[in-house]
């Protein structure tokens, strides 16, 4: 039987305004999204009978109709039921790499490798907007991790205008692996919060989103400049996160008294920390201080990088 294996990268947020509510019960969003080296690798495998098949070699991560791969493949077989009926089912098999539940699309990812399996496996011949279509029916993330590089992302997340790439910028993350934080918690507290300063009127919002297109934070991706690019980091959930988590908030501040480390955030809603830094032998040593601070076996580190890409077939 024919089969993909596909690699499924992360991604971090480089900003991150909450700028207004929306009619669906979402958010109204400006992000710079980035895709870095840590990814997952995605399996995907026709089979004979007519059914859909999760395998994963993570104990947290589910492998049943609750997982968004499972349902990105429901959704393919839905929407193509010719050539679902013709190739068969589908086993899909997950080699998880990047952390489950930390702020990084680790689910998004998934499902968008998935979407771009099956249209391999089945000959679909599926533009990469079509793939991003129907990504963006089941998550907000999987636009951009389909596309993968470097954007802007408005709506809730799923309207994409790519900026030139960053690669190689090194990165320090960390997340405690049994720490999770609930995304739609910190947008309701959000909400609850500040939701007095969220812009109304249509043509204002579009204005704000408008203004990050030209900002400095842009600026300073154009100019690939690495150390402007951290000082303008900026993410509006560690408002509330950060007084929640006394974890999180130990990450960020132990990362900031760092030598080398040029910035430093929680991606999206949390709990992953990370720090943007010179170099890769800088990013090592930052990585060795943090362990020998905490020295928790809880405490997951990494050292990876700015690519310039989403979902690819793995060579």
């Amino acid at each position: 039987m024919r089969s993909y294996t596909l690699i499924a990268p992360a991604k971090i947020n480089l900003y991150l305004e909450i700028i207004g509510d929306r009619a669906d019960a979402y958010h109204e969003l400006v992000m710079i999204l980035q895709s870095i080296d840590l990814a997952d690798k995605i399996s995907v495998r026709a089979i004979s009978e007519q059914i859909i098949r999760v395998h994963c070699n993570h104990p947290q991560v589910p492998t049943d109709k609750t997982n968004l791969v499972y349902r990105a493949a429901e959704l393919m077989t839905k929407q193509f039921p010719e050539a679902a009926a013709k190739h068969g089912g589908v086993e899909i098999t997950l080699e998880k790499n990047i952390p489950v539940a930390a702020g990084l699309a680790g689910g998004s990812t998934n499902a968008a490798a998935v979407l771009v399996g099956i249209d391999l496996l089945w000959n679909l011949g599926l533009t990469q907007t079509e793939i991003e279509e129907l990504g963006a029916t089941l998550g907000s993330d999987i636009p951009f991790c389909v596309a993968g590089g470097t954007a802007i992302a408005t709506g809730r997340g799923e309207q994409l205008a790519p900026l030139p790439n960053l690669d190689h910028i090194y990165i320090v993350l960390a997340k405690y692996r049994s720490l999770e934080v609930s995304t739609p918690w910190a947008y309701k507290t959000y909400r609850q919060e500040f939701g007095h300063t969220y812009l109304k009127d249509t043509e204002d919002l579009a204005a704000r989103a408008a203004a990050v297109h030209s900002g400095e934070i842009v600026q300073a991706i154009v100019r690939k400049d690495a150390t402007e690019i951290a000082q303008k980091l900026h993410n509006d959930l560690e408002r509330v996160v950060l007084p929640a988590y006394s974890q999180v908030m130990q990450l960020r501040e132990l990362f900031a008294t760092q030598p080398g480390v040029l910035g430093t955030m929680m991606s999206g809603s949390g709990p992953s920390v990370f720090a943007i830094v010179e170099s890769e032998p800088q990013a090592q040593a930052v990585k060795q201080f943090i362990r020998e601070t905490i020295p928790d076996e809880d405490l997951e580190l990494f050292v990876t990088h700015t690519i310039t890409h989403g979902i690819q077939i793995a060579s």
